[in-house]
């Protein structure tokens, strides 16, 4: 049997989904979660065993302490790191331990060669294997320079974030209760705004579609921008532009839209609210780059435009908004694409398989002097 203990901060569903079917399959699990937290719930019912350590910084001696008290105690196999706070503080404890040291990594860039602390966390020398969240991430590691630096490529897996269809049964969002018509053709994103998200784009691209077509856009997330508030000034319908704000029930909303749009300026790892739409049978319109450009399939699940072109926004909504019945067959496809390639119970096989090819490497009691 497999030991393996996780270090999970934030935990959202899919994480929490797949280290309780790691249980299920077999692996004997341990893991330091948040208590009270939805995470923890889910893994103690299934059987998942919730220890009392908290990690609350960077550095925590008491943290790295009891955690290595932990691995030794344990005798744990593997060590599987979700984020930066558990993987430093694991890289930490595992000093001198044969346990295996698996770590997570979503997001493309923001890691390199010539930055101390990413040496202290995504390129520590004593990370066994990585588990990218898309080829995108993945990529990126095996194209970093000077490549001499570089790890070997076996470190690096993908392994896309796996979901369950039945985690996306709620009731589409209310929309008139935030001054949407009920005729109106609802373009919604979700995100919180930051530059790089391309808010900004998606709100010019109102100025680009014929004044009389009933096009509302739905902004679920952090919306408050001095940016943002000139751009939505600018356009010419801006009572067309409806901010809901940060919503728990985001992907209700999605499911109350007619497209998603997440118009990305830089590559993303795996954006979780474009396969909530596609869940929810959404056809969705994203740049066509990183981890967004895997998940919907050009003219399949979706549609690919341009970074940083309002006009090709525009465009691939125009087309959605002509032609009903490709909403729907794209929306199906969507729905398909995840059931298909972005299943739960593919992430937990996956990810077996890498901890059985690790154990595989472990030295056996006849083998240590």
């Amino acid at each position: 049997m497999i030991k393996v203990l996780c270090i999970l901060q934030d935990a959202d569903r899919p994480t929490a989904a797949t280290v309780a079917g790691l249980q299920r399959r077999g692996c004997e699990m341990a893991a330091i979660c948040p208590p009270g937290s939805k995470a923890a719930e889910t893994l103690g019912e299934a059987g998942v065993r919730l220890l009392d350590i908290a990690i609350v910084k960077r550095f925590d001696r008491a943290g790295t302490r009891a955690l290595r008290e932990e691995l030794v105690r344990g005798g744990y196999d593997i060590l599987h790191a979700f984020g930066n706070r558990g993987l430093e503080n694991g890289i930490r404890a595992l000093r001198g331990l044969p346990t295996r040291l698996v770590t997570y990594r979503g997001r493309v860039g923001n890691v390199g060669f010539f930055d101390p602390i990413s040496w202290m966390r995504h390129l520590s020398p004593r990370i066994d294997r990585m588990i990218c969240v898309s080829d995108a991430v993945r990529d990126f590691y095996l194209g970093m320079r000077p490549a001499f630096l570089r790890a070997p490529a076996e470190r690096y897996v993908r392994i896309y974030k796996g979901h369950d269809l039945a985690w996306y049964d709620a009731a589409p969002a209310d929309l008139g209760a935030f001054g949407i018509p009920a005729d109106a053709f609802v373009v919604a994103s979700v995100a919180n705004y930051r530059p790089h998200k391309g808010i900004d784009y998606l709100v010019r691209a109102l100025a680009h579609l014929p004044p009389d077509w009933p096009v509302h856009l739905l902004l679920v997330g952090k919306m408050q921008a001095p940016e943002l508030e000139r751009g939505i000034a600018a356009v010419p319908v801006p009572e067309r532009v409806h901010r809901v704000g940060y919503r728990a029930d985001a992907p209700a909303f999605a499911a109350a839209s007619d497209v998603f749009v997440l118009p990305s300026t830089i590559p993303e790892g795996l954006p979780r609210s474009v396969i909530e739409a596609m869940a929810y049978r959404r056809p969705c319109i994203v740049t066509g780059f990183g981890g967004a450009a895997e998940l919907v399939e050009n003219g399949v699940s979706g549609l690919h435009v341009p970074p940083g072109d309002s006009s090709a926004i525009a465009n691939a909504i125009a087309t959605l908004y002509q032609d009903p019945e490709r909403r729907v067959r794209i929306g199906e496809a969507a729905r398909r694409r995840i059931e298909k390639d972005f299943n739960i119970e593919h992430t937990i096989e996956q990810t077996l398989e890498v901890y059985r090819s690790l154990v595989a490497q472990l030295p056996r009691a006849g083998d240590i002097a």
